[in-house]
C-alpha cells in the first residue's frame, strides 16, 4: 500500500511548530500550497492552511492524522501572500499560522446559496389552459394575471442587453426570488407557474453579500481625470515613471492638508491599471472608509471593492472571494486590507501614513501596515506610496535617508474655479489666562463661543474636537477627594450622563452612579472635566437653534453608523460636528470654516517620547479640515500650555520646523528613528509572579553579539487592564 502524501499546515495558535497531515486521495489536486484546510487537533477540529515545504522526518504512521476537508477549488493564497506572511511571522515574532490568519477570511463563513430567477429564452410552451390551444412552436406562453406580468417587467427592466427574441439569457440576469416577491408582491406559486409556461427559469445559485455586488451600491465610472495643478503634476509624473518599470519603487508623498493628495493616488492608479495590474490603497480609519469609496468609484466604477474587519463575516467573505478571483482590482481599507489578495499587485498607497491606527496591538500578528505595505510592494514589484502632511518621523528619516523618494506638495490646490485655499489662521486661546479671569468655566472659552456664534450667523459649518467620549472623565467627592477606579483596570472610571452610568474605557464595565460617596457619605460628587458629552451639552444650551451632532465611539457602534453620520453633515443636516480623532482625519467639507479644539493638551504630557509627536500631527490634521474651499477658514486651539514647542508651532503649521525641533532631541536621547525599540509585554492575573517574571527574562536576556539594551522591567502606564497585570521590558 503507498505511503500517504504528506503536508505541511500552518494553524492559528501562537506555536513556532508546523503540523504534518495525510492527503486523503479525494483531495490529492485541492490539497496544495495557499488551500484552506480543517483539521484534526487533539478533540477539535482546526481551520488552517497548507504552506510550503516538507518535514525533515516522516511522521510515525501510526500517528498520523488525515486532513478532513479542503476547502477551496482554488488556493486561497497567492505564493505572494505565503511569502509575505512567513516574513511576518520571523519579523513580528509570532506563529506562522497566526500571520495566515490575518491575510484569510472569517473562518466560520460560508457561501450563501439562495433560489434565483430569471427570463427564459424562447421556448415552446404549454397551452395557456385546459382545452385552449397550443402556443405556436418557439412562442412562450402569455402571463395568466397581473401579477404574473408585474414579475415579467421587473425581470426585463433588471436584465442586460441581450435580445431576448431567440436570444440567450446572461449570467448577469438572475435575480433572487425574495427579492422579486418583495418588488412586485408575487408568491412563490406565482413564479412557479411562470417557470411552469416557459416564461421564467430558476436555479439555487450562491449570492454575493459583496457591498458592491448589491444593485443599490454598484458605481459604472461616472466622471473623468481633472486637470492636475502643477505640484500634482510633478508629483504624478514621478510615480507614473515608477509604475512603468514595474519594479519597486518607494515614494513620501509629503503635500499640506487641501493640496490634493488624493487626486495624485488617483493618477497613479490609474497608470497602475492601464498596465492590467491592481491597487491597494490604505486609509486610517473605517470611519474614512465609506468617503473614499464613493469617490474612487466615481472614477473607477465597481473595480473598487472595499474590505474591513468590521463588515459582516458573510460580506467580508464574498468581497475577499471576489478579490481573490480578480473581479475588483482595486481595494480600499483600514490596515487589514493590506492582505488582499488581489492579483498582479502594482500600486500600495498608505494615506495619513503617520496614523498609529496602522499599528496592530492585540491579536497577534502585531504589524504595523505601513511597514508591511513597503515589505508587499517590495516583494511584488510595486509601487509604495506613503502620504501625508505630517509625516511620522520614521518615514521623514527615511526619506532625507534615501530609503524613501521625497515628494512635495506645500500648496492647497484651487478649488472650482476659485484661487487657492490658504490655510487657515489658527488662533490659540490660553485656558489658564481664560480661568483666572473668572471669563468662563465653560468647556467652551469664550473666545470660541463667539466664533461660533458668528459661524452660524453665516450659515457655515463647525467642527470641534475634544479627544474624550463620556460626559466628565473623572467624577471626585468634593469632601474627601474620593473617586471610583474600575475593579479591574487602574483607572478612574468616565462619567456617562445620558445613562447614568460610570463606564471604564478600557475593559468596558458599567456601574451606577451613587447619590453620595460610599467613603465619607458626603453629597459632593464633581464631575470634572469634559467629554464629548458634555461638549454636546453645553453646546445646545448656548446655541439652542444649531443642529448639532456627535460622532464618537458611543454614537458610531452600529454598522454604517460613521457613514450616516458623515453623509448627514456633508448633506448639511447640521451646522456642527463634535467628536474625538475620528473627526480630525481625512475629511472634505467645503462650508467648514472654524475647527475648534476644546482640549488642544490632551495627551501631550504621556510618558511616551511619542506623544509630542502625535499631539502635533492630529492639532495639524483637525486644523487641515476648516476652509478647503473659496471659504477661508479659522483655528482655535483651547490649551493650558500656550508656550509649549507643540503648539507653538501647530498655530503655524510649521512641519519642517517640528521636525527641526524633535529629531535632535530624539537622537540626543537614542529614540527612534536613530534606534530600534522591541517592547516585551508580561501579564497576568497576580502582580508579583508577573513583575518576578519579567525581571527574570530580563536579568537573563542574551543579546548575544548585537548592541542592545535592556530597559526595565517596569509597570506599564495602565499597569493593570481586564484583570491583568501588565510589566513591559524594552530592547533598544
Amino acid at each position: 500500500m503507498p505511503e500517504p502524501r504528506l503536508v505541511r499546515v500552518a494553524l492559528p495558535l501562537p506555536l513556532e511548530t508546523l503540523f504534518t497531515y495525510g492527503v486523503p486521495e479525494r483531495f490529492a489536486r485541492t490539497a496544495v500550497p495557499g488551500a484552506r484546510v480543517e483539521v484534526p487537533f487533539g478533540r477539535r477540529t482546526l481551520q488552517g492552511a497548507i504552506v510550503p515545504g516538507n518535514d525533515d522526518k516522516a511522521p510515525d504512521p501510526a500517528a498520523l492524522k488525515e486532513i478532513v476537508a479542503v476547502l477551496d477549488d482554488e488556493p486561497a493564497l497567492t505564493p505572494e501572500l505565503l511569502d509575505l506572511t512567513a516574513w511576518i511571522a520571523e519579523y513580528y515574532a509570532c506563529s506562522w499560522g497566526e500571520a495566515l490568519k490575518a491575510a484569510l477570511p472569517p473562518p466560520a463563513a460560508t457561501a450563501l446559496v439562495e433560489r434565483h430567477v430569471r427570463l427564459a429564452a424562447a421556448a415552446p410552451a404549454p397551452p395557456d389552459a385546459p382545452g385552449a390551444p397550443a402556443a405556436p412552436t418557439g412562442t412562450p406562453a402569455k402571463p395568466a394575471g397581473s401579477r404574473q406580468q408585474a414579475v415579467l417587467d421587473f425581470l426585463q427592466a433588471r436584465a442586460g442587453d441581450t435580445a431576448r427574441a431567440g436570444g440567450t439569457a446572461s449570467a448577469e440576469d438572475w435575480v433572487r426570488i425574495a427579492t422579486v416577491a418583495g418588488e412586485t408582491g408575487a408568491s412563490h406559486a406565482t413564479i412557479a407557474a411562470l417557470e411552469k409556461r416557459g416564461l421564467v427559469e430558476t436555479a439555487d445559485l450562491e449570492t454575493s453579500r459583496a457591498m458592491g455586488s448589491q444593485p443599490q451600491h454598484q458605481a459604472p465610472k461616472t466622471i473623468e481625470a481633472p486637470a492636475l495643478q502643477a505640484h500634482q503634476v510633478v508629483a504624478a509624473d514621478a510615480l507614473r515613471a515608477a509604475i512603468a518599470t514595474n519594479q519597486y519603487a518607494a515614494f513620501l508623498l509629503h503635500g499640506v492638508t487641501g493640496s490634493g493628495k488624493t487626486e495624485v493616488y488617483m493618477a497613479a492608479l490609474d497608470a497602475t491599471l492601464a498596465r492590467g495590474r491592481s491597487g491597494i490603497v490604505l486609509v486610517p480609519e473605517i470611519a474614512l472608509t465609506p468617503q473614499t469609496v464613493r469617490r474612487f468609484r466615481k472614477r473607477f466604477g465597481n473595480q473598487v471593492a472595499v474590505l474591513h474587519s468590521r463588515m459582516a463575516a458573510g460580506e467580508r467573505f464574498d468581497t475577499w472571494r471576489e478579490i481573490r478571483r480578480g473581479l475588483h482590482r482595486v481595494v480600499i481599507g483600514p490596515r487589514s486590507a493590506i492582505f488582499a489578495p488581489v492579483p498582479n499587485l502594482g500600486l500600495v498607497v498608505v494615506d495619513e501614513e503617520h496614523e498609529a491606527s496602522y499599528k496592530q496591538f492585540d491579536p497577534a500578528p502585531r504589524y504595523h501596515a505601513r511597514d508591511v505595505a513597503l515589505v508587499r510592494a517590495s516583494r511584488a514589484g510595486a509601487v509604495c506610496v506613503l502620504g501625508s502632511a505630517t509625516p511620522s518621523l520614521e518615514s521623514w528619516f527615511n526619506a532625507t535617508a534615501g530609503k524613501l523618494v521625497l515628494l512635495s506638495m506645500p500648496d492647497r490646490i484651487a478649488v472650482a474655479g476659485h484661487p487657492p485655499a490658504r490655510l487657515p489662521d489658527v488662533r490659540i486661546v490660553d485656558l489658564v489666562a481664560e480661568r483666572k479671569s473668572g471669563r468662563s468655566d465653560s468647556a467652551i472659552s469664550a473666545a470660541l463661543q463667539k466664533a461660533i456664534a458668528k459661524r452660524l450667523t453665516n450659515k457655515e459649518q463647525i467642527i470641534l474636537l475634544q479627544n474624550r467620549r463620556g460626559y466628565a472623565p473623572v467624577l471626585e467627592c468634593a469632601d474627601c477627594g474620593w473617586s471610583p477606579q474600575c475593579p479591574d483596570c487602574s483607572v478612574t472610571l468616565t462619567v456617562h450622563k445620558s445613562k447614568r452610568q460610570l463606564r471604564c474605557h478600557y475593559c468596558g464595565r458599567a456601574f451606577r452612579i451613587e447619590s453620595a460617596c460610599p467613603e465619607c457619605s458626603g453629597g459632593g460628587l464633581r464631575q470634572l472635566g469634559a467629554g464629548t458629552q458634555r461638549v454636546e451639552e453645553e453646546l445646545a444650551e448656548l446655541f439652542p437653534d444649531a443642529r448639532l451632532l456627535r460622532m464618537d465611539l458611543d454614537t458610531t457602534g452600529r454598522k454604517d453608523s460613521h457613514d450616516r453620520i458623515l453623509a448627514r453633515f456633508g448633506a448639511g443636516e447640521a451646522d456642527i460636528l463634535v467628536g474625538t480623532q475620528m473627526v480630525a482625519k481625512g475629511l472634505d467639507f467645503e462650508r467648514v470654516t472654524l475647527v475648534g479644539v476644546i482640549d488642544a493638551d490632551a495627551g501631550l504630557l504621556f510618558p511616551d517620547f511619542r506623544s509630542d509627536e502625535r499631539i502635533f500631527q492630529l492639532l495639524t490634521q483637525v486644523a487641515g479640515r476648516a476652509g478647503r474651499a473659496e471659504l477661508h477658514g479659522e483655528v482655535i486651539l483651547q490649551t493650558r500650555h500656550a508656550d509649549h514647542p507643540v503648539i507653538r508651532l501647530a498655530k503655524h503649521h510649521d512641519y519642517l520646523g517640528f521636525v527641526a525641533e524633535v529629531l535632535p532631541t530624539r537622537e540626543a536621547l537614542g529614540w527612534p528613528p536613530y534606534t530600534r525599540l522591541v517592547r516585551v509585554e508580561f501579564r497576568g492575573p497576580d502582580e508579583k509572579p508577573v513583575a518576578d517574571l519579567a525581571a527574570r527574562w530580563a536579568k537573563t536576556f542574551d543579546p548575544g553579539d548585537h548592541p542592545i539594551e535592556v530597559l526595565g522591567p517596569a509597570p506599564a502606564f495602565i499597569a493593570r487592564v481586564n484583570r491583568s497585570w501588565r510589566f513591559h521590558v524594552i530592547l533598544r
